[in-house]
């Protein structure tokens, strides 16, 4: 490819795909205890009040009010090679923190009522304002907040139902860099801006769950949370007069974007005083996500021939699951420990925004009880993602990947 076409096929590239799908990423970090096992038995186990984020219906196993907060943090270590610039972009994702809380309360010995407050989606990434596919690359940041009150009810000894509703706030902001389209600008460098979106949003959203409790030391959890629509209010920017042929502007735009349904299946048994395992499949809807479309009025038909949309982008995305398996060994009443590991499916093609590729969970986490009611768990991972070389807009790079991800949790029953 000569340079002059390689900047038209950059050039076409930013107008259609340089948005992150950022729907694409799904946040795990619910809990510490949970962390530790890997998330194995997640809908089943009910050790802490962090189980409202996987199902309500488990809400029916406390006996009294419960309360849990906990914060986790997200190291991770990606690093992106550019074959067709020889260069290279280290530590995309910067450091994550993820905060949740948690309440139960037991009405009576039916009735339960929860309110859960955590994360379910985002992403961030971020590259050097000079790296040279900064107009397919720069900066995709996607935050979630989900606030998720829940009642649950016994029907009998054995079975019991819960479901809760949940009002979700997102921001996002999507900015990118001319990079090497600079060489075919006058007067411009590659850390130029290109395009800048930044909105917000709220969604509505519910959840519906079942616990099947065989005996005191065997028991099933499925629970059923519904795909959340996003539709992003906010500002885009285009600067690319000097290459279109247009003046620069701000628009009011829309960007819509879903958050995927989630299910899945735990269990959980007690093999004898001290050990007990426990296993999850869950399955992402992630089929639902099919293109990135952001529109404005103010928008003429640019390189997709549309008018009204300023952006689109074709995804490829597929339904995933993820399988985890953990044990739970009780070592005297002041120490519980855990273990467990998991195999996370990659959602689709990967791109710059979201370098997605299967992942492996390694995990270890403890429980120290300073009485019956005052506990504190921790939790600590090892993420090693799957080496992956793909091709965006005529581009081929490679992905290295690995993550650190470490839980704090303090549990309170009153």
């Amino acid at each position: 490819m000569s340079i002059k076409k390689r900047y038209i096929a950059c050039i076409i590239g930013l107008a259609i795909s340089s948005q992150s799908y950022a729907a694409g990423y799904q946040v795990s970090e619910h809990s510490a205890a949970g962390l530790g096992r890997a998330y194995a038995g997640d809908a089943a186990f009910a050790d802490t009040a962090a189980v409202l984020a996987r199902n309500p219906a488990a809400m029916t196993l406390f006996k009294h009010a419960e309360v849990s907060t906990v914060a986790s943090v997200v190291i991770p270590s990606v690093d992106i090679y550019d074959h067709s610039f020889d260069q290279g972009a280290k530590n995309i994702a910067p450091v994550s923190f993820v905060p949740a809380g948690y309440y139960i309360q037991p009405i009576n010995d039916k009735v339960a009522v929860g309110l859960a407050l955590f994360s379910n989606y985002g992403v961030t990434t971020k590259y050097p304002n000079d790296f040279n596919a900064g107009s397919l690359a720069g900066k995709t940041s996607l935050e979630t907040f989900n606030f998720n009150p829940n009642i649950a009810y016994r029907l009998n000894p054995h079975f019991s139902i819960g479901g809760g509703v949940s009002l979700v706030y997102a921001n996002a902001e999507f900015d990118r860099r001319l990079g090497a389209l600079s060489l075919a600008v006058p007067n411009s460098q590659p850390s130029d801006n290109a395009i800048n979106l930044k909105g917000t949003s709220w969604g509505w959203g519910w959840n519906i769950g079942a616990l099947y409790e065989l005996d005191q030391n065997n028991r099933f959890g499925l629970s059923y949370r519904s795909q959340v629509n996003l539709n992003f209010d906010g500002d885009f920017t285009d600067y690319l007069g000097p290459i279109t042929g247009k003046p620069k502007n701000t628009v009011a735009a829309n960007l819509a974007l879903p958050l995927p349904a989630i299910a899945e299946f735990s269990g959980f048994h007690h093999l004898n005083a001290q050990w007990a395992i426990s296993y999850s499949l869950q399955w992402t809807q992630y089929n639902k996500f099919k293109e990135i479309r952001a529109t404005s009025s103010q928008c003429k038909p640019g390189f997709n021939g549309q008018a009204g949309t300023c952006l689109l982008k074709k995804e490829n995305y597929k339904d995933t699951y993820r399988w985890a398996v953990g044990t739970t060994y009780t070592m005297n009443d002041e120490w519980t420990l855990r273990y467990g590991f998991a195999l996370d499916q990659n959602a689709g093609q990967a791109t710059l925004s979201i370098p997605d590729t299967d992942r492996y969970w390694y995990s270890a986490g403890a429980t120290y009880h300073f009485n019956p009611d005052l506990s504190v768990d921790m939790g600590l991972s090892y993420i090693h993602s799957k080496k992956i070389t793909f091709v965006e807009d005529n581009s081929t790079f490679t992905s290295r990947g690995k993550a650190y991800l470490a839980a704090a949790q303090l549990n309170y029953s009153f």
